[in-house]
């Protein structure tokens, strides 16, 4: 058998198992969506940065940096530039709200600060958009596991699913924070050891000029792949814009948030969060580099990272820097599903088809929700062509829909339900008609996505004038 897939069949096993044993300190609701409410600095760290470096960082943006050099570093970049807003404005707010009127979910501030069809709209387009970054995930996942035992795609979505499936099913947030501290220490030490194996490779720096200049032909084409502007002013501005209040709005980032046990913590561990990610983004960017130096026919740039972790290592190496891939795409899954699965079940099925389920009740169904998301899931990663698409429409459903009414939300008692459902709707009209209808080009240099998000910010703007909130900014009575 293939050495790569039981080391990884093995490690999947671990995982299992792990979240099997903490599924038994899960008894209520509470300790499935918020951890019970008391996660430490640690803790709360490693279940932000599991996720945070996932397939788009990891899979996602070396195929970037294969197919455009050193500026797909940007990715990263603006996604910790969003992890910093929440770890100073969002996160110690919102968590200050969710600790006096029992939070679990985005949606229950959303209800709180507006009303109840409001949080139904966003649930909508979060469960849509939310699939879609699972499907991401299991693709990152597949294209290891392509490159490492020539299975196919879709066998290696099916397989990630079932994984990722079985241990966030037994226990939920808890299960998911334990099994992070395994991910995040073998993605620490995996990438690592990529780095100076894959340099030596290549023949250091120098060497990664030579033979990317040699595949390229160009000097102007060889300047813009060692530039960080090589991408171009409209597609960085457009991470930033689409990236940046992803990474303090996503729901499974604030749930976890909500798990802190104080204020304190959630500063200082999302800060920290935020910092790491500064230090790992040129990584998955150069070893994508890498690639496309040693293989610029590669078939598919998703293929990048997992393709030069294992040309480019002696098998011992390669295995444990493969499975730092793989623990960065199962981490960012899991929290994907703990949105999924929040969404459905708390935000749409509790609030709008069965309000009066019992605890017992609705915590056997978010287990029952999670199957069916990841069988959804599935079946939209074996469509999708590639990771980087599938987040784009994560990214831009969720950052179109809910920069405004967040931002607006929690720091203005004017901001209208009214105006929440205008900025939302018409974010997300003015997003899809440029995107379908004007081939993805937004104002200016900005694309369809850009342009939804800052059309959202002036109408809630205009809004606070046109038809303010007559009534406090939150109100007396909690939603449960």
């Amino acid at each position: 058998m293939n050495g790569y897939i039981i080391v990884i069949a093995l490690y999947s096993l671990v995982l299992i198992l792990i979240g099997t044993i903490m599924s038994k300190k899960v008894k209520t609701t509470d300790d499935f969506f918020v951890g019970g409410r008391n996660f430490g600095s640690l803790l709360l760290f490693i279940t932000l940065i599991a996720p945070n470096i996932g397939a788009g960082s990891t899979v996602g943006v070396a195929g970037l940096g294969f197919k455009s050099g050193l500026s797909a570093a940007w990715w990263i970049i603006a996604s910790a530039i969003g992890t910093f807003f929440l770890a100073f404005i969002i996160g110690p707010a919102i968590w200050r709200l969710a600790k006096k009127y029992n939070f679990y979910t985005l949606g229950d501030f959303l209800e709180y600060r507006y009303n109840r069809n409001f949080r139904g709209l966003i649930s909508l387009f979060m469960a849509i958009g939310t699939i879609a970054i699972f499907a991401g995930q299991l693709m990152g996942i597949a294209w290891i596991l392509s490159t490492v035992a020539d299975i196919s795609k879709n066998t290696g979505v099916l397989i990630a699913a079932i994984v990722i499936v079985l241990y966030f099913c037994a226990g939920g947030l808890l299960s998911a924070a334990y099994v992070n501290i395994i991910e995040v220490l073998v993605k620490l030490i995996g990438f690592c050891i990529a780095i100076p194996f894959v340099f030596h490779f290549v023949g250091g720096w120098s060497g990664l000029e030579t033979k990317i200049a040699a595949n390229l032909g160009s000097s102007l084409q060889e300047n813009n792949y060692f530039s960080m502007t090589g991408l171009g002013s409209s597609a960085i501005m457009g991470f930033f814009l689409m990236l940046t209040p992803s990474f303090f709005i996503s729901p499974a980032l604030i749930g976890k948030i909500y798990g802190a046990k104080d204020e304190k913590t959630v500063r200082r561990s999302t800060c920290l969060c935020g910092i790491a990610m500064l230090f790992f983004a040129v990584i998955p960017v150069i070893l994508g580099m890498a690639a496309f130096a040693i293989n610029p026919d590669l078939a598919q740039p998703d293929l990048a990272l997992p393709y030069v972790m294992k040309e480019c290592m002696p098998f011992w190496a390669s295995a444990f820097a493969l499975a730092a891939i793989f623990s960065a795409e199962i981490s960012a899954a899991d929290a994907v599903l703990y949105m999924i699965t929040t969404s459905f079940t708390k935000d749409i099925y509790k609030s709008f088809i069965n309000p009066g389920i019992s605890d017992e009740k609705l915590l056997k169904s978010t287990r029952v929700i999670t199957a069916i998301t990841g069988i959804i899931g599935v079946g939209m990663a074996m469509i999708l062509p590639n990771v980087i698409s599938a987040l784009s429409i994560f990214y831009a459903l969720m950052s179109v829909s809910l920069t405004g009414p967040l931002l607006f939300g929690l720091f203005s008692k004017r901001a209208s339900t009214t105006s929440a459902f205008i900025a939302a709707i018409g974010g997300i009209i003015v997003t899809v008609f440029l995107q379908f209808g004007n081939a993805g080009k937004g104002l200016w240099v900005l694309n369809a996505q850009s342009t939804g998000i800052l059309f959202t910010i002036l109408i809630m703007f205009c809004l606070l004038y046109a038809a303010p909130k007559r009534k406090n900014i939150i109100s007396e009575t909690p939603t449960k």
